[in-house]
């Protein structure tokens, strides 16, 4: 069999499960450095084949320039010899027509054939906008300027990496394409600085000013618009939706102008105006998200309502469930994360190995990751969850089951009700956020189906460290939690009255910089009944 098409044979069994959106799933985007590594050696050798042709040909041609160069001097003298005419004639019959063969042999079939069937598991346009926007959120999550990201300036980063100007054009693009002028104008504002700083590229500062004239415009910049407007068509005078955006933008000043003297309050808006274009930066637009400023500032470490007082009330203790025979003689490291709501945070709860079995499991059933409607109760994916996420049952593996009965032992509640293992990998700016573990009252039927009541409490392992961001934040009560390998944070979802204990909304934070795997074990009501049994009040 043919190298190229075992490299072939050898791609198609490595990516066959995937399903676009590896953008959601950094787990599942190391396949693509495999399938990139493999496309660059199939390349190489189609070099290799394309050199070794050339050099046959200019082997034959320096061969040929010496001799015509000899038989041209003096033609007669030269075919009075017999065997140089007999040769002449074999080369021109033969050897020229060997030639034509050598020139016109294709040696880009293994190649061409690689990537042919390799890109049927290339990223799609989704996953490049997927992409773009999750840089994006990372940008307005940690507060980072376009400078910040295109010079791949970020925390634990082993690997720097850098935006071209092109890259930077691409990002303002997406923005634009999705009527998201804020970022369209960092972006483009970007991809302007660094062309005016010299740097080699396709894109023209024309195309450029285009998108950043009109996404400022839309900001109701009139003044600055105008002047980006004015740049672009000093650079190109026959570019005709400049020239007519310009007309435009000068009857809406006139307007605007007539409008102000009417209204006799000249200065005060001027100055308004002249304040908007001399600072040159724009509001982040409000989106649904209520909590969103709190939110991102618990992922970026502020605002956490860790106080002396509090602080005092926590401890750390080595934890039995209870006098569990399993645990009296290896009881787990507990800590207090958080005091009300109660948070617990246990070591070593899995190891290295145990960990490595569970992604090794659930990475070839990866998928994206979905919330349930709380109107049909039907999983959906969503926007705000980004992450990809599978299922593991106890007959998987020893090891599943192993895990889950851990689980149980510390917890003190039963995992024959719960939901199975669920284990997720968070992708390029992988998210979940605030959300609530439980069903509300508006939504009665989100957990019918199972019935087994509702998600009583959350137990959730951290499978990875990540280099930076990847909390998990609850910003009702100003809590943030990072992420380390081998532990696990515990919190009950309701009060002991079934009641759901609002204080719990949660939510993922963006990862920054790393590779974050987590998996989780949701407990219900029913068969804890005992394990767990009710209060007093209805807030115990």
């Amino acid at each position: 069999m043919k190298p190229w098409l075992q490299l072939v044979l050898f791609t198609c069994v490595l990516l066959w499960h995937t399903e676009a959106e590896f953008f959601t799933s950094i787990g599942q985007m190391t396949d693509l450095i495999y399938a990139e590594k493999d496309l660059v050696q199939s390349l190489k050798e189609y070099i290799r084949a394309e050199e070794n042709k050339l050099s046959q040909i200019k082997s034959w041609a320096e061969k040929m320039d010496a001799l015509t160069s000899k038989s041209t001097s003096d033609p007669e003298g030269y075919l009075a010899h017999p065997v140089n005419a007999y040769k002449l004639v074999k080369r021109l019959n033969t050897d020229w027509l060997e030639l034509e063969n050598l020139v016109l042999q294709d040696t880009t079939n293994g190649f061409i054939a690689n990537l042919t069937i390799q890109r049927q598991f290339f990223p799609t346009e989704e996953d490049e906008t997927g992409a773009a926007k999750a840089l994006m959120r990372l940008q307005d999550t940690y507060k980072l300027d376009p400078e910040t990201l295109s010079r791949g300036n970020l925390p634990g980063t082993k690997y720097r990496s850098t935006l071209t100007v092109g890259d930077c054009f691409g990002m303002g693009k997406t923005a634009y394409n999705d009527g998201d002028y804020y970022h369209t104008v960092l972006w483009m504002e970007q991809a302007l600085k660094q062309h005016d700083e010299g740097e080699e590229t396709a894109v023209s500062k024309v195309e450029i000013l285009d998108y950043l004239s009109y996404a400022v415009f839309q900001f109701g910049d009139l003044h600055r618009a105008m002047e980006l407007t004015r740049r672009l068509i000093s650079l190109d005078s026959t570019h005709e939706r400049a020239g007519s955006n310009l007309r435009y933008f000068e009857k809406l000043l006139e307007k605007e102008r007539e409008e102000e003297e009417r209204e006799k309050s000249v200065n005060k808006t001027v100055a308004t105006t002249e304040a908007v274009v001399q600072s040159g930066a724009y509001e982040r637009p409000l989106d649904y998200l209520p909590e969103r400023d709190i939110y991102e500032a618990l992922c970026r470490g502020e605002g956490v309502k860790m106080t002396p007082r509090r602080q005092k009330r926590l401890f750390c203790r080595y934890h039995d469930g209870n006098r569990n025979p399993h645990l009296v003689i290896a009881p787990f490291k507990e800590e207090d994360e958080w005091d009300s709501p109660h948070i617990v945070r246990y070591y070593d709860v899995m190891s290295d190995e145990e960990i490595e079995k569970i992604k090794q499991l659930a990475k070839p059933r990866l998928a994206r990751a979905t919330v349930r409607d709380p109107k049909t109760g039907v999983l959906t994916v969503a926007s705000y969850r980004v992450s990809k996420s599978s299922w593991l049952e106890e007959d998987d593996d020893p090891v599943v089951a192993k895990v889950n009965q851990r689980m149980q032992q510390i917890t003190g509640l039963t995992v024959k009700t719960a939901e199975l293992l669920q284990v997720a990998n968070y992708g390029m700016g992988g998210q979940y956020e605030p959300h609530f573990d439980f069903s509300r009252k508006d939504e009665p039927d989100a957990f019918k189906r199972l019935g087994t009541g509702n998600r009583v409490a959350t137990f959730l392992n951290y499978m990875s460290d990540v280099e930076a961001g990847g909390a998990t934040v609850f910003p009702d009560f100003g809590a943030a939690i990072w992420p380390k390998k081998g532990t696990a944070v515990f919190w009950y979802n309701l009060f002991r009255s079934g009641e759901g204990d609002y204080r719990t909304r949660h939510a993922a934070c963006p990862v920054l910089v790393g590779c974050k795997w987590v998996s989780n074990k949701w407990f219900h009501e029913r068969g804890n009944e005992f394990l767990r049994p009710c209060g007093r009040t209805e807030v115990d």
